[in-house]
């Protein structure tokens, strides 16, 4: 099935096909976010969030605006459809708390920058998924079974010593990695406790889970963008590339959604998404839009990449380090973490929370000595790095 296997991986542009229903935006939110920056620098625009007390924020938003009024194409910071979209659901007050921490999130990558936070925190509520898409490392079936130590899911009380400890720190988070979100059995109560507190909360559901009740849980005002994943939108393509989905359910899933923010969340700020990963040719954007198009506001194709087999990659000779080393930090479902979900064995480890918080773990002497490794050029001496295409 799959006949598309890049030699590189562009984590951050791995968009292959982005369509939204706003036009013009790029431009609109670019003038927005010049005002809004001056007036932040001429003291009418202020946050009184503590964010405004961190180290580098003026410094920060600087540069921001620097950028953004440059005539120069090679600028680090750009706003980009999908950047201009997101915009859309922040007040005023909370774009300058925004573009701090996307600064972090875009441009710290680019220049192998940290500080004592990761830019975006993935916290895994359950490993165990009821798919096995075949892009997927859940096709590992002597890993991904419920008896495998580290299967699981995460607990309520685990989930809200890693929010404390993320709020006011790190605005970015998504509830997803190696597993079906909605498995876990206290999700809604974590989506309850998780509401206000950030920027932009990001659930990843293969959406054959959905019930009323969790649907009421998204969209009570803790989650910011929902994301669909569905790669097809027929039969049987869509069943061959997500095993054990049924397409009609889904479909119907996604319409109960739609209906519900519709008729009771209409004023609710959130960006729903159908997300696929392109692994054939026989995918179609045409037939995505048709399908999904009125029932969520974008639909997009990711690039595959072969996460499924890191373990039996042959090295590639790639030199570049992993920009994920510098923009995000998974947290699996037992507190394990670890710095990139490709290594879904955790081979990487770095620790476990709440035994170090998660500033220490990011900055953990383990931690530093593999990302020397990726910047001298040497992650082909780490494994499993030396087989993935990550950049």
């Amino acid at each position: 099935m799959k006949e598309i296997d890049p030699k590189v991986y562009k984590k951050h542009h791995s968009f292959q096909d982005f369509k939204s229903h706003k036009t013009g935006i790029i431009e609109y939110q670019k003038g927005r976010a010049v005002r809004v920056l001056n007036e932040w620098s001429m003291g009418t625009l202020v946050t009184n969030h503590p964010v405004q007390e961190k180290e580098n924020f003026k410094d920060t938003l600087n540069r921001v605006l620097s950028d953004l009024t440059s005539t120069s194409e090679e600028v680090l910071f750009k706003i980009t459809p999908f950047i201009a979209e997101e915009m859309y659901t922040y007040s005023d007050e909370e774009l300058l708390r925004f573009f701090y921490h996307r600064y972090r999130y875009d441009v710290f990558p680019q220049l192998e920058m940290l500080d004592h936070y990761p830019p975006y925190l993935q916290i895994e509520p359950s490993s165990i998924c009821n798919y096995r898409c075949v892009f997927c490392y859940q096709t590992d079936l002597n890993f991904f079974k419920k008896t495998t130590p580290g299967m699981g899911q995460m607990s309520l009380e685990l989930f809200k010593e890693i929010v404390d400890q993320a709020t006011n720190n790190i605005e970015f988070l998504s509830l997803a990695s190696r597993g079906e979100p909605l498995l876990a059995k206290e999700i809604e109560g974590m989506l309850v406790y998780a509401k206000d507190k950030f920027l932009n909360l990001k659930v990843n559901t293969n959406a054959s889970l959905l019930t009323e009740s969790k649907v009421h849980a998204l969209l009570a005002g803790g989650v910011k963008t929902v994301v669909f994943s569905a790669d097809a939108a027929e039969e049987p393509l869509y069943s061959q590339l997500r095993v054990n989905g049924k397409l009609d359910k889904v479909l119907k899933n996604i319409e109960m959604f739609q209906n519900i923010r519709q008729k009771e969340y209409s004023s609710v700020p959130i960006i729903t998404r159908v997300s696929g990963v392109k692994v054939t040719e026989k995918q179609d954007m045409d037939s995505m839009e048709k399908v999904w198009g009125n029932l969520v506001d974008q639909v997009a194709f990711v690039n595959y990449n072969p996460w499924e087999n890191i373990y039996e990659a042959k090295p590639n000779g790639q030199t570049k380090a992993c920009s994920d080393l510098f923009r995000r930090m998974f947290i699996w479902q037992d507190g394990l973490t670890n710095p990139c979900d490709s290594d879904y064995r955790s081979t990487l480890q770095m620790g476990k929370f709440p035994e170090k918080s998660i500033s220490e773990l990011w900055r953990m002497e383990r931690y530093e000595g593999l990302r020397a490794a990726h910047k001298s050029g040497n992650r082909q001496i780490v494994n499993p790095c030396k087989g993935c295409a990550v950049v």
